[in-house]
């Protein structure tokens, strides 16, 4: 489980809806308007190296595997 994403928990959580409002009521993350945890990649759903720019939202790591498959030219 990471602060952005508690789908793991919310799976584990399902079948006991008690506990489910207890863990939201407590755990919820906050929507934020801005800062650093607003932008995440669409790939891997990290917050750090995130690249925003010409709408892409993938982080550096991500843009590097997929470059190509974006529609960018690898230049030697």
């Amino acid at each position: 489980m990471t602060a952005k994403d508690f789908s793991k928990v919310a799976n584990q959580l399902e079948q006991k809806p008690a506990k489910w409002a207890k863990y939201i009521k407590h755990n919820a993350p906050i929507k934020r308007a801005f800062g650093r945890s607003v932008k995440k990649c669409e790939l891997c759903g990290t917050t750090r190296g995130v690249m925003g720019q010409w709408q892409l939202n993938v982080c550096r790591r991500c843009f590097r595997a997929n470059a190509q498959k974006l529609g960018f030219k690898k230049l030697n």
